[in-house]
C-alpha cells in the first residue's frame, strides 16, 4: 500500500497533472480537448495522463476514434493525512526512539533510584514517565501516598510530583489532596 500512496503523491507533485486533473473533474476528455484546456502539446499531455493511469487517477476507455480519459474519484477520495501518517510510521524511527529512552533510563538511572534529574526536559520526560508507571490508573492517591512512592526513586520528591503534573502524567483534584494517574502514560 505505501508504494501505492506515494505513488499517487508523486503523480500529485506535477503542475502539468494537476492542470489535467482539474480539467477532467469538469469532465471526461480526450488528448486533444485535455492539450487545448492545458497548453501543452498531445504528446506531453498522453505521458500525463500514462502516469496518472498508472496511479490509478485516471481511468481511460475507448468511444469510436478517440479515447476518453475520466477522473477516477474514488482514488482521491481517501483520507490524505491517513495515508501521511501511515507513511510516517516508522519501524526504525521507533526503534531508535526506544533505544534513546533505554540510554536515557541506563544514564539516570542505577538499580531503580534516580541519580539526578536531568536538566534537558526530553530525559526528564523520559524519566517522569518512567516514574509514572508506578501509579494504578483509576485509584486515587493522597498526597503523602505519592510522594512515598516518588521517595523510592529520589529524594526530591516535591520537584517530581510537580513535574508529573505539568508534565499531565498525574492529576491533581482542585481541593489539592487526591492525585490520580492520567491516560498519557
Amino acid at each position: 500500500m505505501n508504494t501505492d500512496i506515494i505513488t499517487l503523491f508523486k503523480c500529485l507533485s506535477d503542475k502539468s497533472r494537476l492542470q489535467i486533473i482539474k480539467s477532467l473533474a469538469l469532465e471526461e476528455m480526450y488528448v486533444e480537448r485535455l492539450s487545448e484546456r492545458s497548453n501543452l502539446s498531445p504528446p506531453t499531455v498522453s505521458f500525463h495522463l500514462k502516469k496518472l493511469e498508472a496511479a490509478g487517477i485516471v481511468t481511460a476507455r475507448k468511444e469510436q476514434y478517440y479515447t476518453m480519459y475520466a477522473l477516477q474519484r474514488d482514488a482521491l477520495s481517501f483520507n490524505i493525512l491517513d495515508a501521511i501518517v501511515a507513511l510516517a510510521g516508522n519501524d526504525e524511527d521507533d526503534q531508535r526512539d526506544e533505544a534513546y529512552r533505554q540510554t536515557v533510563l541506563k544514564n539516570f538511572m542505577e538499580y531503580g533510584k534516580l541519580k539526578t534529574i536531568p536538566a534537558q526536559r526530553k530525559k526528564r520526560d523520559i524519566i517522569y514517565k518512567e516514574i509514572a508507571k508506578s501509579f494504578r490508573t483509576n485509584q486515587n492517591y493522597s498526597e503523602r501516598e505519592v510522594n512515598i512512592i516518588i521517595a523510592d526513586f529520589h529524594d526530591d520528591f516535591c520537584t517530581i510530583r510537580r513535574g508529573l503534573v505539568e508534565l499531565g502524567l498525574l492529576e491533581r483534584e482542585k481541593d489539592g489532596g487526591v492525585y490520580r494517574k492520567t491516560d498519557v502514560v
